[in-house]
């Protein structure tokens, strides 16, 4: 054989083995889409315009071609790498490699989809660089949470029939011999060809002509925003939050930048606090605020009690009836009491809105958590355990579950927390047994808030104490001792469920105890002297039941979760305008002006008493709450949803100036 026929016959080998790669690339691709139908059935709650559902689609195979795409490069290169070898023999000798290579990326591909459909149900939104935060989370925990939300057998069945069978199509379509019809091309035509497909490639990678490549910037194709999340594809939302992970990680994270506040930091200042703050200020003297002389607290010095509920959604609440009694006993003390209802949390994870709150920020979003990054020694000025401390309280941070969890026992005692008291404290104090007291997170509510009382009856001085409670939490234990109120959820509810039934109820009854435990606790607050000294704050971390309920208009209730204050007659505020908007980075602000008297303050946040200045919610997701409603960042519509549009963007800025820089500035001062 000739030199011309081998580089024939060797460019139609490599032709005829690029289309049964191309023909499996197309299986697979087809088998992505199918989890995308698999998706809307799982996690749609409500019908869609056909044109709607036609262009997701079109737009999540164009994204899953993306994926397709970056797999195909290597073995489009190594294709034309034999082609330009010209051995015919060792394009056949190659087809066992290349399946094998297949095999492989499905795989992975197969498993960072499914984890991303296992995230969505959790936060109702794709993967994001929280993923990560299961690295730093208790492994045995998370075991128990999986085993409890998802059938571990048949999901090991369907995963060795899925991968079986997807191993056996590879092979079946690639094991046959190179062989067939030999394309007598010159060699001009032939690298035409191969250019082309090279072309090709890049185009399929980019998914798009535009500037921009498609999965950097994937395009809403709806108002409605499940929709929107259901073109998106589960590898690229992994990728991306693996970029951002890193990024965090490395030191390069700057909101200042990317909210285009660079060299002009002071316009942020100026915006957030309406006030004209000259390039050459002292920045931080603007966010520096007075809480007013109040000689009724001074002599009172109340205690002051934050309660951060795990979970606790605000929404399903609208549900409460008698038959449906989730709230318990909390509920008389939000009709009794002071309940901001258009309040949303910072973020969307437990940590990443704990920290804000504390620090007196808003939540930065792609950022990994404060106390796990090299800022975790850092000991930030405007902590609000330390506006506490130094008006003369006893500090304490009290969380149900591991004090090592998200190193947030340390981290707490650089923010001015004398006392961080965790699992094994609560248990030692009450003298109760920790393995019989506990779920797979922590102990069960009721002992965290027994242990709040005692040390608050204990007292000598007045206490700020912060307590982060652990159920409602997956796999959703509840003690075997508690009587559950009725759960029947009505007809309309049950059509916004999503997802196994009785799973969902179970969620549920966790719910409701960790709502009557809080309520339970406010009883024993009212029933004793403490009614008379004591402010109580209650709210929520974050609202991720919406991973189960869906609503109609998720932008403005998935985020919402309660911000309940009680305080004592003669302090008690009155006139309050109820309907406010604000977020976590408001609830210190809010309350250094009913617990305390003449001292000063740093915060991003503002007194949600103050109805004479803007208010605004901010989450990290880009969900924004406005006092004319709620939105997604840079799509404002009012005035009033414009301004606040605005202000997320300076608050952003200033809060990354709080955590980067004005440290570094402190102790040079």
């Amino acid at each position: 054989m000739n030199n011309i026929d081998i580089s024939h016959l060797s460019f139609s080998n490599s032709v005829a083995l690029l289309k049964r790669v191309l023909l499996v690339q197309f299986i697979f691709l087809l088998l992505m889409s199918s989890f995308r139908i698999l998706f809307y059935f799982q996690f749609s709650a409500s019908t869609y315009p056909l044109t709607d559902l036609i262009n997701a689609f079109i737009l999540g195979i164009r994204l899953d071609a993306i994926v397709i795409g970056y797999i195909q490069a290597p073995l489009t290169i190594f294709i034309i790498i034999l082609w330009l070898v010209k051995k015919p023999n060792l394009i056949d000798k190659s087809k066992k490699y290349i399946s094998y290579y297949l095999f492989l990326f499905y795989i992975f591909a197969s498993y960072l989809i499914a984890i991303d459909f296992g995230y969505f149900s959790f936060f109702n939104e794709h993967t994001t660089l929280m993923v990560y935060g299961v690295l730093d989370d208790d492994t045995a925990a998370l075991w128990e949470t999986m085993k409890a939300n998802y059938n571990i057998v048949l999901i090991s069945i369907f995963s060795f029939i899925y991968i079986t069978i997807l191993f056996l199509t590879i092979q079946h379509l690639t094991k046959k011999r190179i062989s067939g019809s030999t394309y007598k091309l010159n060699i001009l035509i032939q690298l035409f060809f191969i250019i082309f497909i090279i072309f090709l490639n890049i185009i399929i990678v980019r998914g798009t002509f535009g500037l921009q490549p498609l999965s950097k910037m994937t395009p809403d194709i709806s108002k409605y925003k499940f929709i929107n999340e259901l073109s998106n594809n589960g590898v690229l939302a992994f990728i991306k939050a693996t970029k951002l992970y890193k990024k965090s990680k490395s030191g390069n994270y700057n909101l200042i930048k990317s909210t285009h506040y660079e060299g002009k930091i002071n316009q942020a200042f100026s915006y957030l606090t309406s006030t004209n703050v000259d390039i050459n200020s002292n920045y931080i003297k603007s966010i520096t605020y007075t809480v007013p002389n109040n000689n009724k607290i001074e002599r009172l010095q109340p205690h002051v009690v934050v309660v951060m509920v795990e979970s606790f959604g605000l929404p399903i609440t609208r549900y409460q009836s008698n038959t449906f009694n989730i709230l318990g006993r909390l509920k008389k003390h939000f009709d009794e009491d002071t309940l901001f209802t258009n309040f949303i949390s910072a973020s969307n994870g437990t940590i990443v809105s704990l920290e804000p709150t504390l620090l007196n920020i808003t939540a930065r979003p792609n950022s990994t958590s404060i106390g796990q990054s090299k800022y975790q020694y850092t000991s930030f000025s405007q902590a609000a355990a330390k506006v506490y401390e130094k008006a003369g309280y006893e500090t304490t941070f009290v969380y149900g579950g591991d004090l090592k969890w998200r190193n947030v026992g340390k981290f707490m005692s650089k923010q001015g927390f004398q006392t961080q008291v965790g699992k094994m404290d609560i248990a030692s104090s009450l003298d109760i047994n920790p393995q019989t007291s506990s779920h797979d997170w922590g102990l069960f509510d009721q002992y965290s808030y027994d242990y709040v009382i005692k040390l608050l009856k204990n007292s000598k001085k007045p206490q700020f104490i912060f307590l982060l409670t652990t159920n409602n939490h997956p796999p959703f234990k509840i003690p075997k001792s508690y009587k559950s109120n009725s759960l029947i959820p009505s007809a309309s509810l049950k059509k916004k469920m999503v997802g196994d039934e009785e799973l969902i109820q179970k969620r549920l009854y966790d719910y409701q105890y960790a709502l009557d435990m809080a309520g339970k606790f406010m009883d024993n607050i009212k029933s004793s002297k403490l009614k008379d000294k004591t402010v109580v704050a209650i709210t929520a971390d974050n609202n991720t039941i919406e991973g189960r309920i869906r609503y109609k208009d998720p932008i403005t209730t998935s985020k919402k979760i309660p911000l309940y204050i009680y305080a004592p007659k003669s302090i008690r505020k009155q006139n309050t305008n109820t309907l406010t908007a604000g977020s976590h980075k408001d609830l210190f602000a809010t309350l250094y002006n009913q617990t305390l008297s003449n001292v000063n303050y740093i915060s991003v946040g503002k007194n949600l008493f103050n109805n004479n200045i803007r208010h605004c919610g901010f989450n990290d997701s880009g969900i924004i709450m406005s006092n004319d409603g709620a939105f997604q960042h840079k799509k404002a519509k009012s005035i009033i949803q414009k301004e606040c549009d605005k202000e997320y963007d300076s608050a952003l800025a200033v809060s990354d100036w709080l955590i980067r820089i004005y440290p570094k500035l402190h102790i040079k001062e």
